[in-house]
């Protein structure tokens, strides 16, 4: 079984950008929906008529089009909005015998649904995949009047919007549904859409959405019931409880409040008469939100409105009660600050917020108490164990810990005890987990991960795959070669090591620096090849910044020129290293982080990842190779030494000082960041097995070290003209004088500084040229301003 080509019916927010991220993974798409019943003014005034094509592909184009515009980008390159052709119900039907995979996207009503499957039942070759991606209708019920091959090839497939930036895909399987086609599409989601995969059961609202809504209403309810106000239980029920940022209420007005009650209305439509039926009961002001339209982002207003005032823009927080908008409640729960700005571990935070006695604290116990009971009540109905609930919440709602990883972070029998003192009733899977002398639901033994199963009434092992590497474990194994406060050097078996940056932010400081060099040097005597790569939350932002400022307000240029000069010498040991080299870059690649991976063999890179010189942004260059690495990718295929390189050199300017950063690894290769040698992981748990099998395949093809080459520069001339176009830039109120110096000092590296054009220089007379540049700005007062502004605020300054 392999999908080759893909079909979409329902060319709406949700199945557009399914359409398109079938696109990012290279699948072309055919993108359906109805046909349109009036002209708009517009087609009118064109003369156009119902029976046009471009009136009855009219809303599939629209979502189309809509890919091009929104935000977040839904495509990794616009590009990819080529492999998507648009259609309708009525004249292309006939096109779903052409594909693999055909997804239903329309509006969650079973009639409408049941419809249109009849339809593709007439059409799709035998064979075929189809599923639907309903957030919570019976998949059996849509299709119970098709026929018996069709239901074998049935499925539902949930994908959690946006499709592009959210890992969790859930997997609902009919009652006759082939399990060979579970099992493939299980493998064809996690490998090529880069999803994290849950399978779920044919019960409303599947795991998540039942998880998350129940856990939303109770929130709301208990709000509501202790007088507390929307910011309060948004800073209660954010990061301290390892949730998102946008905690409860910001959520929503992302969600859209029409669909959340929409999922919460079809459990309360579908669940028996009870406690459980009444959580699902959505609230009055909740109601009445949604009758005046105020749906959240979508509409301008939800929970939150952002309004402009005499000093710029501020966020409103609406009264429940009265349905009015006012100033954010800014008032502090004092144990709410002392557990989120405590060093402990998140499992530290959790027991200090839902044990502690104030009415954070009790508002955190009685919220998380029954989100707990609920999911633990509701094993084996909607899903048979507590990985899939685990993970379903962690994958979904991008929570840090699951509900039973949270149970074990606070204490199971500590909390249970209080929870029974409390009347609560405890569900089976508790109960026989403590009364078989058990205290967590999941254990770790011999380096193995066990959960608790409920059918056993015993621990089960966790299946792990072995392309999903953790370093973590690695270490707890023995598996470290050498270590430092920075860095690690990782044994990863099969003679490839892996060096892991583990600094604050990954920032790039001496010890980092060190680690490098060694790196190159042990795996030169003992290892095939080497792995840069690590499983923090970015792979790295850049150069210690504030060690940079200190030394440039002490006037320390040696030391400054020292540090760049130990760092350019690191990223050419890597380049010319006797044994291959791979990058493998994911989120956050900024800076140095960039300039690192520059310099490697190959780059594995995650399809998330952010990569790009932004050191204009804080007043300087790049400075350990970057100018001279982003030019030779701009100009290595111009062989013919005839050919103008102004154009291509115009070009790498540009990438480096309008700090350029792409937002993904396709958009990384078409600035010229990423090789076309360079591969694309989509899903980045499998990040560093790909980049280790890319060493070991380069071993395999007989690997040797690149042979340094002289660079030919468009010279004197070449840096007069870009210094032309840079000062054109300043004049017309573009950019800034310290932009326009910077950028000048970017454009002498870049052409080689004061030598006439197509003369051949060294990169190690770029890399002095580059260097000397970096210094002559350190000491600057507008960039040690931009990189103080950096360091307060984050933000990059224009001064």
């Amino acid at each position: 079984m392999e999908i080759q080509k893909a079909a979409v019916l329902g060319a709406g927010v949700m199945g557009s950008t399914i359409a398109g991220h079938l696109a990012n993974v290279g699948i072309p798409t055919l993108l359906l929906d109805i046909v349109p019943k009036e002209l708009t003014a517009e087609e009118k005034a064109r003369g156009l008529t119902l029976e046009s094509p471009q009136v009855r592909n009219r809303l599939a184009m629209q979502g189309k089009m809509g890919l091009l515009k929104a935000k977040p980008a839904p495509l990794y390159s616009r590009e990819n909005a080529d492999l998507i052709t648009v259609g309708n119900f009525e004249d292309d039907m006939e096109r779903l015998q052409e594909v693999d995979w055909i997804v239903e996207v329309v509006v969650e009503n079973l009639t409408i649904k049941k419809h249109l499957l009849k339809q593709v039942a007439q059409y799709r070759r035998p064979g075929t995949i189809v599923s639907s991606n309903t957030s919570g209708i019976s998949i059996n019920a849509m299709i119970e009047e098709l026929p018996r091959e069709f239901r074998e090839h049935f499925l539902g497939t949930h994908f959690f919007n946006p499709p592009r930036y959210m890992k969790l895909l859930e997997i609902i399987p009919a009652q006759e549904t082939k399990s060979e086609i579970v099992d493939f599409m299980m493998q064809f989601a996690e490998r090529v859409l880069g999803k994290g995969v849950v399978l779920a059961k044919d019960t409303p609202n599947f795991i998540a959405n039942r998880i998350g809504t129940y856990g939303l209403l109770v929130t709301a309810r208990e709000m509501v019931r202790r007088g507390l106000t929307v910011s309060q239980v948004d800073a209660i029920t954010g990061p301290a409880l390892g949730r998102p940022k946008s905690a409860s209420f910001r959520t929503l007005d992302m969600v859209g409040l029409d669909t959340f009650v929409h999922v919460a209305n079809n459990v309360y439509e579908s669940v028996a008469e009870g406690e459980e039926k009444e959580i699902f009961k959505v609230p009055d002001f909740l109601k009445e939100m949604v009758s005046r339209k105020w749906l959240g982002s979508k509409s301008g207003q939800g929970f939150y409105k952002k309004v402009k005032t005499a000093e710029g823009k501020e966020i409103l927080e609406l009264d429940y009660n009265t349905f009015e908008y006012k100033p954010r409640d800014k008032r502090k729960f004092t144990l709410l600050e002392t557990a989120k700005n405590s060093p402990g571990s998140l499992a530290d935070k959790l027991k200090m917020l839902v044990y502690g006695r104030d009415e954070a604290a009790r508002f955190a116990w009685e919220t998380l108490k029954k989100t707990l009971l609920y999911s633990a009540a509701k094993i084996p109905e909607i899903a048979d164990d507590i990985i899939s609930i685990d993970r379903a919440m962690r994958w979904g709602f991008n929570w840090r810990l699951g509900p039973f990883e949270i149970w074990d972070a606070i204490g199971v029998e500590k909390s249970v005890a209080r929870m029974t003192e409390e009347g609560e009733n405890i569900p089976p899977l508790v109960e026989k987990l403590l009364a078989g002398g058990n205290t967590s639901f999941y254990k770790k033994e011999n380096g193995r991960l066990y959960y608790f199963d409920l059918t056993a009434e015993d621990y089960r092992p966790v299946v792990e795959k072995p392309e999903i590497i953790d370093l973590a474990d690695m270490k707890k194994d023995g598996k470290v070669i050498k270590a430092n406060s920075g860095a690690s050097l990782v044994d990863m078996g099969d003679g490839v090591a892996c060096l892991e940056f583990h600094s604050p932010n990954n920032a790039i400081g001496a010890d980092i620096i060190q680690m490098m060099n060694y790196a190159v040097e042990e795996v030169e005597r003992n290892y095939l090849g080497l792995v840069i790569g690590n499983q923090g939350k970015n792979f790295c932002v850049g150069a210690n910044l504030m060690l940079l400022l200190m030394e440039a307000q002490d006037e320390n240029w040696d030391e400054i020129n020292y540090i760049v000069k130990s760092f350019q010498d690191a990223c050419m040991k890597l380049k010319y290293s006797r044994k291959p080299v791979v990058a493998a870059p994911f989120q956050m690649t900024l800076g140095g982080g960039c300039e690192i991976c520059l310099h490697a063999d190959r780059i594995r890179a995650a399809a998330e990842t952010y990569m790009g010189q932004v050191e204009l942004g804080v007043g300087l260059i790049p400075g350990g190779g970057g100018n001279k690495e982003v030019l030779i990718r701009h100009i290595e295929n111009i062989t013919d030494p005839k050919v103008d390189l102004q154009p291509f050199v115009n070009k790498a300017l540009e990438v480096i000082a309008m700090s350029k950063v792409s937002t993904s690894a396709q958009e990384a290769r078409e600035l010229h960041l990423l090789r076309s040698t360079d591969k694309i992981t989509v899903n980045q748990d499998y990040l560093l097995h790909d980049a280790k099998q890319t060493v070991l395949a380069m071993v395999k093809e007989g690997y040797e070290p690149p042979r340094p080459q002289k660079i030919r520069v468009v010279g004197e001339p070449g840096y007069a003209a870009m210094k032309l176009g840079i000062y054109t830039m300043k004049e017309g109120g573009y950019i800034s004088e310290h932009d326009q110096l910077i950028a000048d000092k970017v454009a002498y590296v870049l052409a080689g500084g004061s030598v006439a054009a197509n003369t051949y220089v060294t990169e190690q007379y770029l890399l002095d040229i580059e260097r000397e540049a970096f210094l002559s700005l350190c000491g600057h007062p507008k960039t040690q301003e931009r990189m103080m502004h950096m360091l307060k605020t984050g933000k990059p300054l224009r001064n």
